[in-house]
Parts: structure tokens; C-alpha cells; sequence
């Protein structure tokens, strides 16, 4: 059911025509920063840690800051995963309260980054100015949630539970054996959650690496990341892609859109699926192609009607994604704006050389229309607190695609590009076009290609984006504050706003094994 219409406020776009990549001179200097040895490890890295600051102090850094580090982002459960049912009429108040309870921690992760050093000699601190407060407005945010919920429908049981957050160390995933371990806990609400590996890696022993890149406690990141060991040279990794074998009957055809590069420029730091009607409720900036309407405001109408960066006019979807940042020290124009610096985000933003599009079908069978309007996220901004769980987004370089990464960023060879690739989802419940922790409504097919039970096959969204960026390390996707850009975190969302004719088209084409655009 279409969403009513508000009135649409302006994206915030932080330039409107793109300056070119950086020029080869940057790309040198940038490049010449990291050190690589053999099999992938990283000896240093001197990149500008936020713009305007200069370099990083070469001076060893203290014992202070070396217990400093080891503390480096706020843990906190996930409450949108754990309502799995909210009742439609509640839904808008719950999301409302969840929005501001990722405000909630971003605030504290300032207060956190600000009193580091002090945080690292007095303990007590961190809950006595940052975690106490913390736990304090998520229970309220917690209760409200309730008392929505409670209204139309049974009150959630044990939703206090998610109030208390923790310290941890910025190398300590989520299930990790071998990291250092959570660290002042607030109280009720263990933010483990046994998503396995986390920030493990791929088994590529990549962790080794030394530096602390932006993440050395120097300058306005405030050991934000990445860090040099979430880099990996993609010639040390094996190839592991693995795809399901295309049996009789299968779709075999693909449907390509061609949405442009966002070379006009369009971001904001909203997320109209996960927070309609707040503003910078992602935290970090976003590119958008297709739907030129879409903001935290934007209906189902609005979206309807809005102009679209599509070469075929009847897709009036929206596609959108975090943007990557160049750290080379560049000022950008949302350096003091929410989304941008305000949210430890900096670096000049890179528009992609190449984006793609396409839909493709099932292995086992046809596919079907996907329901005007759907709603689709695929990987998890929060996997790093989080787990892996939902982290489903990778990375790999031109001519090593054989070679995905999920947790580690690629350092590519000199000639070849980076790339993301988001796979969606690609089972729909047949029912609805979004659900409470906008997940339950889609998944993905099993290993053998089949739906899960109850599920039907839809096209399946895999979208390429890839950059020209020099190599090594200097470049990270925005990510909300606390989960310090970390590649793991990386996401795309996708709203279906193709009209039913091409929709159409694009099923038959699918079906029919042919190659269409």
C-alpha cells in the first residue's frame, strides 16, 4: 500500500557538479604512503587522517594513547533487528525512536572520541559520562518503543534488555575469540550476539598489519578508521566465488538499467526505509542514481512522480549506497555538515567510474514481478557491532573478481580498479513490500538456489560499482560514527519503482533466457 504524501523537503547535496579524480600527482603521493610487503602486509600507513589537519604526527605514541586505542567504539544491540513484528499503525513512532536512538549513540561516540585519552586513565569515566547517560535516553527511547507497540498490539517483553551498550576494542568483532574483549559495560544488554567471525577476515592472515592510519588517536577522526589492517592485497587472496549450478528450467536472461554515476552530484544523509521522515538518519552521506526525489521525506508518491537519472523513463527506482571517500586530506563540502564531518565523516568523495544494473534470474526457475515499491537493503551499516550476520556487500579489484572480500578492503594492482558489489535479496514473501526490521520480507535463496519455504523468486538487483582510486590504502566508505568505516559495513537500498510495463518486460526478458536493456 502506497505510503500517504508529505510535502518533500530538498536533498542536501554538498556539490552540485563533481570535481575530477584526484590528479596523478595526488595519486602518487597518496600511493607512495603505504608500504606493502610481500603476501599482503602493511608495513605503515600516512594518510591524512580528516581534512585540513596535515599529516599525522610521525612521533611513537604514548602508553596513553596505545591504552587509548585499544577502546575504540561504542557496542550497543540493535533494537530495529530484534522487532521483527510492529504493528503497521506503530510503525512510524517506532521508527522515529530507533532513529534517534542511532542519534543517541552517535552523540556518545563524540563524547567518547573527546575524552579518549582521559577515558583510558580513569575507566570509571566512560560510564560515569558516556555509557550511564547512554543507557539512560535508550531506555526511554526503549519504553516509548513499547507503549507504541502497546497500544495496537501485544507490548514487546524484555525490550529493556537492549539498553546497555559497552566499550570494545576496534579490532574485537563480534564473536571474535581473539580480540581484546568489551570493556566497561553499562549494564543490561550483553551486545554479543554469536554472529560468528565478524571482523575475522577470510582466512587470508591479513590482520597482521602495523599503523594505525587514521586510526592513531591523531587528529579530528579521533581514531575513527580504517585501520591498516583492513586492508588486504587481493593477489595474496585465493578466488571463492561460488555460484549455484544452473539447472533445467532456470532464467537465464538478465535486464540492465542504465542510472548514470551520480555525476550531478546528488547525496544526503538520510535513509527514507530505515528512517522516513528524519533527517541525517543514516549518519553518513549518500550516492543516489535513478529517483531524483528521494529524501527522508520522499512518499511513495513523491517517488512516483520524481525525476529519474534512468535512461528508460520507466524506471523511476532508487538506488542508493555510502559513499567512498578519498583520504587524501582534500576538503569536502559536507565537512561541517551532518553526514559529513559533524559525523566523523571526511575525505573527498569519489564518484564512481562505472556503475551497473542488472537484474538476473533464478537458477532453478522463472522469476516473477517484484510488487511496485518494494523495499530491499542488502548488507548491514552496522555488522561491525553487530556481527556478520546480514554483511553480504564485497569487495574485489578489475581482473581479481574470482576474488571477494567481505571484511577486508582491496588493495588493488596498479591498473586495476576498485570494485563493490551488492547482490540483493532475491526471494519475496509474496505479501508485502516491507516489513518491521525491513529484512523479513525478502531473502536470499538457499545454496542449492531454491527460495525458502513460503518465498517466491524475483529478479535479483546485482548492482557493480567500481573506482578509480590510487592503490593501497587512503579510501573507506561513511559509516555511522561507531562502526568506524570499517568495509564490513558497507550496504546498498533499493526501492522498485519501475512502472508495470517495463516491470513486465523485464520478467518476460528474464524468463525467456535473452540479454535486454
Amino acid at each position: 500500500m502506497p505510503r500517504s504524501a508529505r510535502t518533500p523537503r530538498t536533498s542536501h547535496t554538498p556539490r552540485t557538479s563533481r570535481k575530477k579524480r584526484s590528479s596523478l600527482a595526488n595519486r602518487a603521493i597518496a600511493a607512495s604512503a603505504a608500504l606493502i610487503l610481500g603476501g599482503g602486509g602493511l608495513v605503515a600507513v600516512n594518510v591524512y587522517a580528516s581534512a585540513g589537519e596535515g599529516r599525522p604526527s610521525a612521533a611513537p605514541p604514548t602508553r596513553a594513547q596505545n591504552v587509548g586505542r585499544q577502546m575504540s567504539t561504542i557496542d550497543c544491540p540493535d533494537a530495529g533487528n530484534e522487532l521483527r513484528e510492529v504493528p503497521e499503525q506503530a510503525r512510524g513512532e517506532v521508527d522515529r525512536e530507533l532513529a534517534a536512538m542511532d542519534t543517541q549513540i552517535t552523540d556518545a561516540y563524540r563524547q567518547f572520541a573527546d575524552r579518549k585519552e582521559q577515558i583510558s586513565q580513569d575507566p570509571g569515566l566512560a560510564e560515569n559520562a558516556v555509557l550511564g547517560p547512554l543507557r539512560s535516553k535508550r531506555t526511554a527511547s526503549l519504553d516509548r518503543i513499547a507503549i507504541a507497540i502497546g497500544r495496537v498490539g501485544e507490548r514487546p517483553a524484555g525490550i529493556e534488555s537492549l539498553a546497555g551498550c559497552s566499550l570494545r576494542a576496534d579490532d574485537n568483532a563480534p564473536g571474535n575469540p581473539g580480540g581484546t574483549g568489551g570493556s566497561g559495560s553499562s549494564g543490561s544488554g550483553d551486545t554479543g550476539d554469536g554472529n560468528d567471525t565478524g571482523d575475522g577476515g577470510n582466512g587470508n592472515g591479513n590482520d597482521g598489519g602495523q599503523g594505525g592510519g587514521n586510526g592513531d588517536g591523531n587528529g579530528g577522526q579521533a581514531g575513527n578508521g580504517p585501520q591498516a589492517s583492513d586492508f588486504v592485497d587481493i593477489q595474496s587472496v585465493q578466488p571463492n566465488v561460488d555460484r549455484p549450478r544452473q539447472r533445467r528450467g532456470a532464467s537465464r536472461g538478465t535486464f540492465t538499467t542504465d542510472c548514470g554515476r551520480n555525476e550531478n552530484g546528488k547525496f544526503n544523509p538520510d535513509n527514507v526505509i530505515v528512517a522516513p521522515g528524519v533527517s541525517n538518519g543514516a549518519h553518513h552521506m549518500h550516492d543516489y542514481i535513478g529517483n531524483q526525489a528521494n529524501d527522508a521525506f520522499a512518499t511513495d508518491d513523491v517517488l512516483a512522480n520524481g525525476a529519474t537519472t534512468c535512461r528508460n523513463q520507466g524506471d523511476r527506482s532508487t538506488y542508493y549506497w555510502p559513499v567512498l571517500r578519498l583520504q587524501n586530506g582534500q576538503d569536502e563540502a559536507d565537512v561541517d555538515a551532518d553526514g559529513g564531518g559533524r559525523d566523523q565523516n571526511v575525505g573527498e568523495i569519489q564518484t564512481p567510474s562505472e556503475v551497473t544494473l542488472k537484474f538476473v534470474g533464478s537458477p532453478v526457475g522463472r522469476v516473477t514481478a517484484m510488487p511496485r515499491f518494494l523495499r530491499i537493503i542488502t548488507g548491514d551499516a552496522k555488522a561491525f557491532t553487530n556481527g556478520d550476520a546480514n554483511a553480504n556487500a564485497s569487495w574485489s579489484c578489475t581482473g581479481f573478481e574470482n576474488r571477494q572480500l567481505k571484511d577486508k578492503y582491496p588493495i588493488c594492482p596498479e591498473g586495476s580498479q576498485v570494485v563493490r558489489t551488492f547482490a540483493f535479496q532475491n526471494c519475496w514473501d509474496g505479501r508485502n513490500t516491507d516489513s518491521a526490521n525491513h529484512r523479513t520480507h525478502v531473502a536470499f535463496a538457499r545454496a542449492d538456489g531454491r527460495c525458502p519455504k513460503g518465498f517466491r523468486a524475483i529478479p535479483q538487483l546485482v548492482q557493480r560499482i567500481v573506482y578509480d582510486v590510487p592503490p593501497g590504502p587512503g579510501f573507506a566508505v561513511d559509516s555511522f560514527p561507531e562502526q568506524l568505516h570499517k568495509p564490513i559495513t558497507d550496504h546498498g537500498d533499493f526501492i522498485n519503482v519501475f512502472d508495470q510495463r517495463l516491470m513486465k518486460t523485464m520478467v518476460r526478458c528474464i524468463n525467456d533466457g535473452r540479454r535486454c536493456r
